[in-house]
């Protein structure tokens, strides 16, 4: 009776058996039907009852045509029983032998599915890549319980296989074949990270300004996702034509228009996107555009004075340089002076820009 209760959703396939038992002479049947041969008692195991349970399972194997879903049904069951023992070895090799022994059995890229999963419960997760990445590139997917079993190996590999180059086409695989079942924003962004960590900066910036649109998502480990996509995008589109070749011509011409008072050239000399003026407590999200106000309104009818030589904290990226004189309660200004880091256009890579201001003093 609790053998019966095991297999009641397997219902229609005892019908079937029954069937073909009435109608076909017992001789036939018993070459077929495991009661007359011998189950491999290596894949009996467990109690009395789960061994029972599994040698029924068996003899359906046998019975239900290869390639069809009712062994499909069969089979999985089988797998899926040794896997609520937590015996991965035997599911494994159960699942194995099927595909070596039915090489085009159309389900064979879902056993080789289960195989992955029973490595990733033993902890053999390269393993299990290897497994994820075969089902990918050689099996048609599949469609089991409404669940795509390609979607569910790009998943996997993603968390699997950091490769960069790899990443690339995992993503770009997910957000082509199923932009509806993703977290599309967050695929969009992790594309731009994995383009930008092979050198393919088109496709960095293609990625990141298909993000734009998702402003406000959030994206696991990148609190400022808005802002890094949208600078980058911004800085791409631009003209770039407040640049300097090197550190000492951007400093040279700015303490130029400084000491001539001359604040139409010195706004010249801003970057014209990704500007900030933000004092030092603020944090880089809270961005004020200098482009709000007119730097002439704070040098008029003053002495705008720099210091002689650039902050100590300065290196081969970036640069201080302190001004005082300003019209404003903090009247100390520190001009903030960024290499530029875009190899997408080799020109301008490697440049200088003035990127900001931070008032009052360091701490």
């Amino acid at each position: 009776m609790k053998m019966t209760k095991k297999l009641k959703y397997f219902a229609n396939i005892t019908i079937k058996i029954i069937i073909i038992f009435t109608f076909t002479s017992c001789e036939f049947v018993s070459g077929l039907w495991y009661g007359t041969q011998e189950v491999d008692k290596y894949f009996l195991i467990g109690t009395n009852d789960d061994k029972e349970y599994l040698k029924e399972l068996f003899n359906l194997l046998t019975i239900e045509e290869q390639g069809s879903e009712a062994e499909f049904a069969v089979t999985r069951e089988i797998a899926a029983y040794y896997g609520r023992l937590k015996n991965y070895d035997r599911m494994i090799h159960f699942l194995s032998s099927r595909t070596i022994n039915n090489p085009h059995d159309p389900y064979n890229g879902y056993y080789f599915l289960m195989i992955a999963y029973a490595n990733m419960q033993q902890g053999s997760a390269p393993i299990a890549a290897l497994f994820f990445d075969l089902i990918l590139k050689n099996y048609p997917d599949l469609l089991i319980n409404n669940e795509s079993i390609h979607l569910i190996c790009l998943q996997n590999l993603i968390n699997l296989n950091k490769n960069p180059e790899h990443q690339v086409w995992y993503y770009r695989e997910l957000i082509s074949r199923f932009p509806e079942k993703i977290d599309l924003a967050a695929a969009y962004f992790m594309l731009g990270q994995a383009c930008e960590a092979v050198g393919d900066w088109n496709g960095a910036i293609q990625a990141y300004t298909n993000y734009l649109p998702f402003s406000g998502a959030i994206i696991t480990g990148f609190p400022d996702a808005d802002r890094y996509a949208k600078q980058l995008v911004d800085f791409s589109r631009s003209q770039k034509d407040w640049t300097f070749e090197s550190l000492q011509a951007l400093r040279s011409a700015v303490q130029e228009a400084l000491e001539d008072g001359d604040s139409a050239r010195l706004s010249r000399y801003q970057a014209k996107v990704n500007f900030f003026a933000r004092s030092w407590e603020q944090i880089e999200t809270d961005e004020a555009g200098m482009t709000r106000f007119n730097l002439a309104q704070f040098m008029y009818g003053n002495r705008i004075r720099f210091a002689s030589e650039l902050d100590e904290s300065s290196n081969t990226t970036e640069a201080f340089l302190r001004t005082t004189g300003w019209s404003q309660p903090l009247s100390t200004w520190y001009f903030y002076f960024r290499k530029i880091y875009f190899p997408q256009e080799p020109e301008i890579h490697g440049n200088w820009e003035w990127v900001g201001i931070y008032y009052g003093e360091k701490f």
